[in-house]
């Protein structure tokens, strides 16, 4: 079933007293792509683990759909149809390709004909992995990798989608490929959520963006308002020291 999700009025803080987040709302609803962006320690990477529950807020709530989810641990959120690929690599570079994807399977694995049709499923969404099944993880490049990962978070079939920079350090062909995926997924009725670096791409992928400065909410705008030269397009310029085209 299709949920948003939504950070209403969060706070988080960093050893009990280094607030990141600062009051920070950010509602995500099914159907589309939310950007988050920002300059560098904004507070976005930290909003999307909060999402997750990697982070519990100090004060604010979270919600899945009409649930209330701020006290839920990560897994419990994963059980509930929440999915993430993270920043930093989360392979283990031992294991097969195949053996990586089965650990996304781990919550229904003693579910045998489930499990073989997600794997299925996987391996015709990126047929590339298909090939490499039986290949470490660590014989991949960064860009299959990045795959490898994103197929796994799928293998849950989430209803929200979270990704932190996705395509950082990749190749043009690959981040392309990848940008394309999540506007797949919300075109598939998912909720996603973008944290990104690349405003350009964010904003072309995107349906609605947040802009965080500081760990508080800065601005906020649909794709259109933001390709309209207003003050959203100048309020990005401003902290970039970036035109944009």
């Amino acid at each position: 079933m299709p949920q948003s999700l939504c950070l209403e009025g969060v706070t988080v803080a960093y050893h009990g007293d280094i607030t990141v987040l600062d009051g920070v709302t950010v509602r995500a609803e099914p159907g589309r792509v939310t950007g988050i962006i920002g300059p560098n320690g904004a507070g976005k990477s930290t909003a999307l683990k909060t999402m997750f529950g990697f982070l519990r807020p100090r004060a604010g709530s979270i919600r899945l759909g009409d649930a209330d989810v701020t006290d839920s641990p990560s897994h419990a959120r994963a059980a509930l149809g929440v999915a993430v690929v993270p920043q930093n690599r989360s392979l283990f570079g031992g294991l097969s390709v195949e053996d990586n994807l089965l650990l996304g399977c781990w919550s229904f694995r003693r579910d045998k004909p489930l499990v073989k049709q997600r794997l299925e499923g996987a391996y015709e969404r990126f047929p590339a992995l298909a090939q490499k099944r039986a290949a470490l993880a660590a014989s991949l490049s960064g860009g299959q990798q990045r795959f490898v990962e994103i197929a796994r978070a799928l293998l849950l079939d989430p209803s929200v989608v979270l990704f932190d920079e996705p395509t950082a350090m990749l190749a043009p062909k690959i981040s392309h490929e990848i940008y394309r995926l999540i506007r797949q997924l919300a075109d598939e009725g998912r909720t996603v959520v973008l944290v990104d670096q690349n405003v350009r791409r964010c904003a072309e992928v995107s349906d609605y963006m947040y802009i965080l400065e500081l760990g508080r909410n800065k601005a906020e705008g649909s794709r259109e308002a933001f390709a309209e030269g207003t003050a959203l397009r100048e309020t990005v310029a401003s902290w970039m020291n970036y035109r944009i085209d």
